[in-house]
Order: C-alpha cells, then sequence, then structure tokens
C-alpha cells in the first residue's frame, strides 16, 4: 500500500505543478505495470468532466499486467470553509489484492488576490487495509511528492502547513 502512496505522491505533486500557473488541470492518469514500467496519460476530451469519468472508468478496470494507477483530477472540495479548489487523487493498487485510496489536496488557485498556495493534503478514503497506518502513508506519499525534484520544488514554495 506504501507504494501506491508514493505513486499518488509523485503524480499529485504532477498536479499541483501543473496548476501552480493558473491552468486547469487535465485529469491524469498515471500507471505502472509489472515489469516496473511506468508511464501518464493525459486524459484530453472536449468536457473535463467526460475526461474525469474515462479516468475514473479506465481506474477501475485496469489493464492486464498493470500493478497500481493513480487518477488526478481537478475539482472542488465541499469543506466547512467552503467550496474550494481541490486535487481529487484515486489510487488502485490490483494486485496481490485489490486495495485504494483517496485523497484531496486543497490548493488556492494563482487567481486569487492571495495568489497560488497548496494545503495539508486530506486522506478521504482508504480500502483493503485493516487499520491504516495514515502517518508511515503520508511518510510515503510525501516521499513521492519529493521525487519529482521541479514540481516538489513549486508544491514547497507555495505550501500553507495548515488543514483547510
Amino acid at each position: 500500500m506504501y507504494e501506491i502512496a508514493g505513486m499518488a505522491g509523485f503524480f499529485s505533486a504532477h498536479g499541483v505543478w501543473s496548476v501552480s500557473d493558473g491552468e486547469t488541470l487535465i485529469p491524469l492518469l498515471g500507471h505502472e505495470d509489472a515489469d516496473g514500467r511506468q508511464g501518464m496519460d493525459r486524459l484530453v476530451h472536449d468536457d473535463l468532466g467526460d475526461a474525469a469519468k474515462a479516468g475514473q472508468a479506465a481506474l477501475e478496470a485496469g489493464r492486464p499486467g498493470r500493478v497500481r494507477a493513480v487518477l488526478v483530477v481537478d475539482a472542488y472540495l465541499h469543506l466547512e470553509a467552503g467550496r474550494v479548489d481541490a486535487l481529487i487523487v484515486n489510487a488502485v493498487e490490483y494486485v496481490p489484492s485489490r486495495r485504494s485510496l483517496q485523497m484531496a489536496i486543497p490548493y488556492r488557485p494563482q487567481s486569487s488576490p492571495e495568489g497560488f498556495a497548496v494545503y495539508r493534503p486530506k486522506f478521504i478514503d482508504v480500502m483493503g487495509m485493516d487499520e491504516p497506518d495514515y502517518a508511515a502513508l503520508a511518510d510515503a506519499f510525501f516521499a513521492g511528492v519529493d521525487s519529482h525534484e521541479q514540481a516538489a520544488a513549486t508544491w514547497n514554495a507555495h505550501l500553507i502547513d495548515r488543514s483547510l
């Protein structure tokens, strides 16, 4: 499960890097095959909602030989503070048994008066672990963030280390 958390961190960082300049994220699907080969697909559709749905369907279905995959989409998160921009991260480990996690990375868009910022990620759901060790999952997630050097620099430069 920690491998999928690390992979989720890497592709989340890529998503943060993508939205840091004010663009809407084209949904992305990162994946790893049994031979260790990794890749990423941008899900380009005329409608971002259709792209997100296609990504979710691909994530759920998986592919023969695929070990894990991560879908990152730009959406809104409804919190006590109100509606906020967020990257929603869905990650699935297909083998040896299906496990998954869902996270949200709230952010403040570049167009806001205060400029771009990233807030503390939130675990939304972890399935397939009896008692998830959230601290260890978070460590693996942030190791994945740090492994994407260019994106990690953007993330860390704009981090507001508090929850919304």
